[in-house]
């Protein structure tokens, strides 16, 4: 790991954002809660949270984080040109290290656990548009 003794401690922001395309059905059964493995956006969304609180143990080489604040939001598109959810993960912490990496696996996890909620209804569903929107440092 590389040696972060020597910085200051700041507060410190990542924002991570992702989309999971998926067929118009399959929003549908997400909107009205009919997923047979149960609410599909809350679930994710604590997965996210998770995520980001084990990222030292995901990714090698990253430092283990004491993060003061992790926010999931996901958004339900319905819509015949672009059905699917958003994510957006922010994480925060005061250290002396960025937080990119556990707002990136926050949005990832929160995507792959949609997939697999949905899996058994959509064959086709499509994560992309992973992303750091931001980062920054005070």
């Amino acid at each position: 790991m590389v040696d972060v003794g020597g910085k200051a401690v700041q507060k410190r922001t990542a924002v991570a954002e992702g989309f999971i395309a998926m067929q118009d059905p399959t929003a549908a059964l997400i909107a009205d809660n009919q997923i047979k493995k149960g609410d599909v956006l809350t679930v994710a969304e604590i997965a996210g949270i998770q995520a980001a609180k084990r990222t030292s143990e995901l990714i090698p080489l990253c430092h283990p984080l004491q993060i003061s604040k992790v926010a999931i939001e996901t958004r339900l598109l319905q819509d015949p040109a672009q059905s699917g959810v958003k994510v957006r993960a922010t994480v925060i912490c005061n250290g002396r290290t960025g937080v990119e990496m556990e707002a990136l696996t926050a949005a990832s996890v929160c995507l792959l656990t949609i997939y697999d909620m949905c899996k058994a209804v959509d064959k086709q569903m499509l994560i992309g548009q992973l992303s750091l929107v931001s980062k920054t440092k005070e």
